[in-house]
Parts: C-alpha cells; sequence; structure tokens
C-alpha cells in the first residue's frame, strides 16, 4: 500500500509540473498578435501596423492595432495618440479608435503634419507604452 501511495505521489507532482507548463504556455499563447511593429512591457504586449505601411508627411493614415494582457484583462477602452518629443507637440487633430473585440482596435484621423521623430503613445489602462517612428 505505501508504494502505491508513492506512486501516486510522484505521478501528482509530475502531473503538476505538467499543468503548470501547459498553463504558462496558455499565457504566451494569449498573447500572441498578429504581424506588425510590436511593443511590449512586463504586463501588456501590442502589435500595430499602418495604412499605408509608408507614413507621409502631411498624408493621413490608418492605424490598426492588437493589444493583450501578459496579466489580467485589458482595459474596455485604450487610448492612443502620438508626439514630436524634440519639438514638445503632438498631432494637430485627435483620432478616433474604435474597438474591433478580442483586443482589436481600429484608428482612423492620424497625419504627421512635420518631417522628423514621431512617438506613437498606447494608454492602455494603466500601462502606457512608446514607440518612436522618423518620418521623412
Amino acid at each position: 500500500m505505501e508504494e502505491r501511495r508513492a506512486n501516486i505521489r510522484r505521478h501528482d507532482g509530475r502531473t503538476l509540473i505538467a499543468a503548470a507548463c501547459a498553463a504558462f504556455a496558455g499565457i504566451a499563447h494569449a498573447c500572441e498578435l498578429p504581424p506588425g511593429t510590436r511593443v511590449e512591457s512586463a504586463r501588456v504586449a501590442v502589435s500595430y501596423l499602418t495604412i499605408p505601411a509608408q507614413i507621409a508627411v502631411g498624408q493621413p493614415f490608418v492605424l490598426e492595432l492588437a493589444a493583450c494582457s501578459k496579466q489580467g484583462p485589458l482595459p474596455d477602452r485604450i487610448r492612443l495618440d502620438a508626439h514630436m518629443p524634440e519639438h514638445r507637440h503632438g498631432m494637430n487633430y485627435r483620432a478616433t479608435v474604435v474597438p474591433q473585440g478580442a483586443g482589436r482596435f481600429h484608428s482612423e484621423g492620424w497625419l504627421f503634419h512635420m518631417p522628423g521623430r514621431w512617438e506613437f503613445i498606447f494608454d492602455l489602462g494603466s500601462e502606457r507604452l512608446t514607440h518612436s517612428v522618423r518620418v521623412e
């Protein structure tokens, strides 16, 4: 009987390790994002792309964004913006953000009116991510 219990305990330990590995694999799977520029922190990851892919000065563009949380749920609303850090100003217009469900967002109304370094700002609840792009 004792030998049988020892086997069960060993089996339970292996089962626990397998369950933990599956849980971590599930977390990694939950943060798979579509192709695009990936930006991440310890808590969230985003992938974005612009349409057209090449941003031109004075030309409107669309931003498609996918986000996933590495810890807890994503906020229902996010805020997207951009600014030029060296010039200390942002865009002349506010882009609209429309949730598409499942961590996807469609945003229109983007226009970079000056050449130089722009910084996208992704506010996801308490998490803020940024990514710089150069527009010539």
